[in-house]
C-alpha cells in the first residue's frame, strides 16, 4: 500500500513540475506586462503577455498563414486571455460598459479592428466562448512608420478620455475609452 502511495505521489510531483515548468517556459517567450491609466477620469488596467514578431507574418490572410488572420478572433496577446479592468461610467467606442474585469479579444481587419469584451476570465487565451461576449465595437487602425517587435498596449490622452493603443508590427488599433 505504501509503495502505491509513493508511486502516485511521485507521478503527481512530476506532473506539477512539468506544468509549472511549461508555464515558465512559455512566459519567457512572451513576458507578462501591465498597461494602466487614470487620466481624464478614465481608470483602466490591462494585464497581458507580449508575444514577439520573430519574423512571422502577423496580420493578413489566413491562406498566407498569418498569425492573427483578418476576420478571425485573436486573443490580443499571448498565453492566458488578456484581462481589462474598467472603472465606473466608461464607454468603449461610444458603447457604455459596466465597471468590472473582462477578457479582451480582437478581430484584426485591413482597415478596422473589432474589439470584444468577454465576461469569461481566467482561461487560456485560445479558449474563446462567443456566448459570453458583453460588447463588440469596431475601431480604426493606423500604420506605424517602424516595426514594433513585441506586442504592446499603451494609452494616449484624447478629449474626454484615452485611446488604448494595441501596437504590434506596423499596425496600431486605436480603442477610444471615454467617461
Amino acid at each position: 500500500m505504501k509503495k502505491i502511495l509513493l508511486i502516485v505521489a511521485g507521478v503527481l510531483v512530476v506532473v506539477l513540475a512539468g506544468f509549472f515548468g511549461m508555464r515558465k517556459y512559455t512566459k519567457s517567450f512572451s513576458p507578462e506586462a501591465v498597461a494602466e491609466t487614470t487620466n481624464n477620469g478614465v481608470s483602466v488596467k490591462v494585464t497581458y503577455s507580449k508575444p514577439g514578431k520573430k519574423g512571422r507574418l502577423l496580420f493578413g490572410r489566413e491562406q498566407d498563414k498569418a498569425l492573427a488572420p483578418y476576420g478571425k478572433v485573436w486573443r490580443t496577446g499571448a498565453n492566458e486571455a488578456t484581462l481589462i479592468e474598467l472603472g465606473e461610467g466608461l464607454s468603449i467606442g461610444g458603447k457604455p460598459v459596466k465597471a468590472g474585469t473582462y477578457s479582451l479579444y480582437s478581430v484584426p481587419g485591413q482597415s478596422t479592428w473589432k474589439i470584444i469584451l468577454n465576461s469569461e476570465t481566467g482561461q487560456w487565451g485560445t479558449e474563446y466562448n462567443d456566448g459570453k461576449d458583453v460588447m463588440r465595437v469596431e475601431v480604426p487602425i493606423r500604420i506605424r512608420p517602424t516595426v514594433q517587435e513585441l506586442f504592446n498596449i499603451y494609452f494616449e490622452d484624447i478629449p474626454g478620455g484615452v485611446n488604448m493603443i494595441l501596437s504590434w508590427d506596423q499596425t496600431e488599433a486605436l480603442v477610444p475609452i471615454t467617461k
